[in-house]
C-alpha cells in the first residue's frame, strides 16, 4: 500500500486556555517514512498527533493531508486513511478480543452492513501479527493492561490504513513485545510503503526503528531530520538536558545512546 501526499503544519499554535501547548509549527511529514516524536513530558507530543487526526483544531495556522484541510475530512473518511494508537484504552463492556479489533474495520463496513470476508481477513491477520490470536475469545475487561494494549495496536492493523499513529503504544509492554510491534510497523514502511508516526519515550527504541526523528521542546520543533544526523549529545543534552554517547551498534546495527545524569 502506497499513499500520496503527506501531513503538513503551517505556521500550527494551540493553546489550552492560557497555557501554549504548541507553538510556531511548520514542518511536513512525507509519505513512506517511519517518524519517532521525542521530547520530554509535556512538551506536546500528543497534543502534535490530537492535529493529525482531527481530534483538536490548532487556534492558529493549518493541518493539512493529503492536500486537504484535515477540518475538512468526515471523521469516517479520514479513518480509512489515519488509524491511531491511543495512549490510554478503557472499556468497561465485556467484548471478547476479536470484537475489538474487529472495531477497527467500521470505517470500512457500511452503516447497516455485516462484516465481510475482507473485513474478517484483516482481523485474523491483525490479531496473528500481533500475537494474540489464542486469546481471542476472551473478555477485554478480564486482561492485564499489557494484554489490552496489544489488542489497541491490533484493533488499528485492522483498520488498515496508509497512516499509523502511535502515542507512547508500547509504554506498558515488555522488550518482547515492544519489539514484536515496532517490528511490524517497521515491516510496513518498508515493504508496503506505509507511514508510522510515533510518539517514543524511549531513544534507543527510536534511534532502533525511525528513520527520521521530531525532537520537541516546549511546544516547539527543536530539531527534526533523518535519525543519523538529528541524533546528536548536544541536542540531546538541551532538549533532555542529560548527559550522553551517541555509537553506532554492530550488533543491532543503529545508533545506540548511553546516558549519564546529575541530580
Amino acid at each position: 500500500m502506497t499513499a500520496a501526499g503527506g501531513f503538513a503544519l503551517s505556521g500550527v499554535g494551540f493553546a489550552y486556555g492560557e497555557t501554549t501547548a504548541l507553538a510556531d509549527l511548520d514542518i511536513t511529514l512525507a509519505p513512506g517514512r517511519f517518524y519517532g516524536i521525542v521530547g520530554p513530558n509535556g512538551c506536546g507530543k500528543t497534543t502534535f498527533l490530537d492535529l493529525l487526526t482531527g481530534g483538536k483544531i490548532p487556534d492558529r495556522g493549518s493541518v493539512s493531508f493529503r492536500d486537504r484541510p484535515v477540518a475538512e475530512y468526515r471523521r469516517r473518511d479520514l479513518a480509512r486513511l489515519v488509524a491511531l494508537v491511543p495512549q490510554d484504552f478503557a472499556i468497561d463492556f465485556a467484548f471478547t478480543v476479536q470484537e475489538v479489533v474487529l472495531m477497527g474495520r467500521h470505517p470500512h463496513i457500511g452503516r447497516f452492513a455485516s462484516p465481510g470476508a475482507e473485513d474478517w481477513r484483516q482481523v485474523d491477520a491483525a490479531m496473528a501479527a500481533i500475537g494474540i490470536s489464542h486469546f481471542k475469545e476472551r473478555f477485554v475487561n478480564e486482561l492485564s493492561g499489557g494484554e489490552k494494549q496489544r489488542v489497541v495496536v491490533a484493533r488499528a492493523l485492522a483498520q488498515h490504513t496508509p497512516y499509523l499513529l502511535f502515542d507512547e503504544a508500547t509504554s506498558s509492554l515488555d522488550v518482547q513485545y515492544t519489539m514484536q510491534i515496532f517490528n511490524v510497523a517497521r515491516r510496513l514502511v518498508q515493504e508496503e510503503g506505509r507511514t508510522v508516526i510515533a510518539v517514543i519515550h524511549n531513544l534507543n527504541l527510536a534511534a532502533a526503528y525511525c528513520d527520521e526523528l521530531i525532537f520537541m521542546e516546549k511546544g516547539r520543533v527543536a530539531a527534526c531530520g533523518p535519525t543519523d544526523t538529528v541524533l546528536a549529545p548536544a541536542l540531546i543534552k538541551k532538549v533532555f538536558g542529560v548527559e550522553s554517547r551517541v555509537a553506532f551498534d554492530e550488533f543491532s546495527n543503529t545508533q545506540q545512546i548511553s546516558f549519564r545524569y546529575w541530580s
